[in-house]
Parts: structure tokens; C-alpha cells; sequence
């Protein structure tokens, strides 16, 4: 079973990119086919190379614009020749050179497993931060679990899987992409895993240093309630982070402005092909602990 591996850069973080294609080549028995896509910028010129004898591979593409994470991120899958496709950061690292091998057995014994979202880990040893674990109870990061979404730059994919359901929605650019991913692959029978084991390290850095968040945030959560749930579902989940986002960010008047602004932007604008769950698959979700209104 082969592993390619995608990794994203604008270009402006040499050095942790190297570190990132290094801590990919050097996998034990990994031969990891490694694409870097430069999104709307030069890929810088990294210093790694696979070891001696190894089959592995660095290859590299340029977007001539910056199309976001989702079209960046298709564009690699495009790119790659392997059966498991890993996504990373430019600015995380895997924690040890057995995480392919552990990858590539999980997904050669199970043929329904379709993502495995990795174990994110501080490298100065914080406790590191709750959304890093993609479920309802994220208090023991050490407990691996079946889950209803993952973490897109910590994560493996079955690249099957990812085409069949016609990979990631390239309109949100950033936020909620995975998902939207996570719930067609459920709907198609598929398993994603929260695997413990799979560590990868990240520095500790909050989603909201990205000026656009808040707005992106809320929009993409419109778009995909409207693209992927059943109206009544649908009415409860946005009426729920509705309160949630309220009640979290109600002393804080620039961030409350700016959700609500990428809220009802995702109200009046195109979501892309509706496509609603059967009932059976927000069953599933609700038995996984985690149901589609919240």
C-alpha cells in the first residue's frame, strides 16, 4: 500500500517546511511519496532528500493563486500516485518515524476505515488545545475513538474514499472543510478514527491569528448545514452555534460582528450541491456521540 503525503506552503516558512518533508521521508520502511504545493506562491527549496535506498519521492507544484486550503489540498491529491493520501502542515512534524508504518497497516486490515486524524501534540509540552481532539469529550487526548470529523494538516485519508465522494469543497477555502468531507464519507459507510498512536507535533497557535476567521467560520457552518443536513436538522444545528457563539463571544463586539457577517454571507450566497444525509447516517452520528446539531 503506498503513502503519499500533501503539504501546503505560502512559501514564507523554509525552514519548518523542511523539517515537515524531512519528518516524512525519514518514516521507517515509508518510501513516502512527498508533494509540496506552493498555493499561489514558489515553493521554497528544501534541503531534505530521501534516505539511501529508500523509494521515496519529493515532488512539488505551483498555484498560481492562493485557491485556499480545500483547492490546495485537492489539487496535491491530484497530484499524488498513493493508495493513503497524509496531509500536513508546513510548520508540524511527525513525532516519530513509525507513523506510516502504523498508517499503512491500519488502513491495509480495514477496508472501511476512510480517515485517521492524528494525535496533535505541543512540541514544548503544553497540554495543548481541546479542537485538537474532534469529538464532544476531548478530555484524554490519549484515548483514541471513532469520530464524525478530523483534523485536515493531522490526518490520513483513504484516497479512494476522497475521490468517491468528490473530495474537499473547494468554496469554503478554509474552515468546516473537513466536515463537510467527514459527513459524505459517513454517509457512504465509512469510518473515521481518532488514533491516538499517529502523534504529530504543532506549535501552540490559536485559529483566530487568521484575520478572516470569525467571518469564514460562520459562513462555511451555513454552507454546510445547507449542503449536508436535512431542513430540520439543518434548523437545529445553526440555531444552536447561533446561541453557543452568543453566549462565548458576547463581550467581545469585533469577533460577535464578524460572525455574524460570514453568517448571513452564508445564508445569501450559493452552498454548492445539496446533497442531505439520510437519517440513518445523523443515527450513526448521534450513536458515535456526536449528532449533526451541534
Amino acid at each position: 500500500m503506498k503513502i503519499s503525503c500533501v503539504i501546503l506552503t505560502m512559501g514564507n516558512r523554509v525552514a519548518e517546511l523542511n523539517r515537515a518533508v524531512e519528518s516524512a521521508l525519514n518514516q521507517i520502511d515509508g518510501d513516502v511519496e512527498v508533494v509540496i504545493v506552493g498555493n499561489g506562491a514558489d515553493v521554497p527549496t528544501v534541503s531534505a532528500t530521501p534516505p539511501e535506498g529508500s523509494a521515496a519521492v519529493v515532488k512539488s507544484i505551483r498555484l498560481d493563486q492562493n485557491t485556499g486550503i480545500p483547492a490546495g489540498r485537492n489539487r496535491g491529491v491530484e497530484e499524488c500516485s498513493g493508495d493513503v493520501v497524509l496531509f500536513l502542515d508546513d510548520d508540524g512534524w511527525y513525532a516519530n518515524p513509525k507513523v506510516v508504518a502504523h498508517v499503512r497497516d491500519r488502513f491495509a486490515t480495514e477496508p472501511d476505515l476512510a480517515v485517521i486524524s492524528f494525535r496533535v501534540m505541543d512540541p514544548d509540552g503544553g497540554i495543548g488545545q481541546r479542537r485538537h481532539v474532534p469529538r464532544l469529550r476531548a478530555g484524554d487526548p490519549q484515548r483514541s475513538s471513532p469520530v464524525t470529523t478530523f483534523l485536515g494538516g493531522a490526518s490520513a485519508i483513504r484516497r479512494s474514499a476522497f475521490l468517491q465522494v468528490g473530495g474537499l469543497p473547494e468554496r469554503f477555502f478554509y474552515a468546516h472543510e473537513e466536515t463537510d468531507l467527514a459527513w459524505r464519507l459517513l454517509g457512504e459507510g465509512y469510518r473515521i478514527e481518532y488514533d491516538a498512536e499517529t502523534v504529530m507535533y504543532h506549535p501552540q497557535v490559536p485559529p483566530t491569528r487568521h484575520t478572516e476567521f470569525y467571518r469564514l467560520n460562520a459562513r462555511n457552518r451555513v454552507w454546510l448545514a445547507r449542503r449536508n443536513l436535512p431542513w430540520p436538522l439543518a434548523f437545529l444545528y445553526l440555531t444552536n452555534w447561533v446561541v453557543l457563539t452568543v453566549v462565548r463571544e458576547r463581550a467581545s463586539g469585533g469577533p460577535l460582528k464578524a460572525w455574524f457577517t460570514g453568517f448571513f454571507e452564508g445564508l445569501r450566497t450559493p452552498a454548492g450541491e445539496r446533497r442531505p444525509m439520510a437519517w440513518r447516517t445523523a443515527w450513526r452520528m448521534v450513536k458515535l456521540g456526536r449528532p449533526p446539531i451541534v
